[in-house]
């Protein structure tokens, strides 16, 4: 049953196999960049605008095609954590002393599994393709940060969440992700901790820290 974990996917990626966030045709890593970097220039779009504002699903399209998003590096500086990989095949992961661990992945060239113009339902297929056992219906709004700077209030870009149930004494897990549909990338964050107050504490700290960056021009 996908609550009770369907997440192998999770599991597996932390601990050491190679689970990403692939596109059929032609997987491709974007580096994951500094909380205020900016990933992309790209003429005639206006990138303040976009960043300026909140993301939610249903605005995947104000992004310009293959304007590529990243995702920032700014769990590190959160109190507890550590990074233990960085930038490899697009991936940072950190740990926490509580024993947390945090995998974060950027990829572009997802067109394969995109929905034109829907956010939303191809976020939807980016979790079956993961995981077929995954449902619609499983899956929550949430929210990441969306650009701004650190420390002070700021934009919001919607994901899409699946928390899995742990069984008594396994680790609590959940993946935040978004494909966005126009830009044709994704970001892909998992997270497996040793109970649910744990990974609450830090899906807390992701949300706060792990910032989605919008392109630039």
């Amino acid at each position: 049953m996908a609550l009770s974990l369907t997440l192998a996917l999770v599991v597996a990626a932390l601990a050491g196999c190679s689970v990403g966030v692939p596109d059929p045709a032609a997987p491709s890593d974007v580096r994951t960049t500094p909380a205020l970097a900016t990933p992309t220039i790209t003429p005639g779009y206006d990138a303040a605008a976009v960043a300026a504002k909140d993301l939610p699903l249903t605005a995947g399209d104000s992004l310009a095609a293959g304007a590529a998003v990243g995702l920032s590096d700014g769990l590190r500086e959160a109190p507890g954590w550590k990074t233990i990989k960085e930038n490899v095949a697009g991936e940072n992961r950190y740990l926490k002393a509580d024993g947390c661990l945090v995998s974060a992945r950027v990829r572009v060239n997802q067109a394969a599994l995109a929905v034109a113009g829907d956010d939303r339902a191809s976020t939807v297929e980016l979790f079956k393709y993961l995981d077929s056992t995954i449902l619609p219906g499983y899956l929550k709004t949430d929210t990441l940060r969306w650009g701004g700077e650190p420390d002070k209030p700021g934009p919001k870009a919607e994901v899409l969440a699946f928390e899995g149930g742990s069984a008594p004494g396994g680790r609590s897990n959940a993946v935040l992700a978004r494909l966005f549909a126009t830009a044709g990338s994704s970001v892909y964050i998992s997270l497996s901790c040793p109970d649910p107050a744990a990974l609450a504490a830090a899906r807390a700290d992701v949300a706060e820290r792990l910032v989605v960056v919008p392109p630039s021009n």
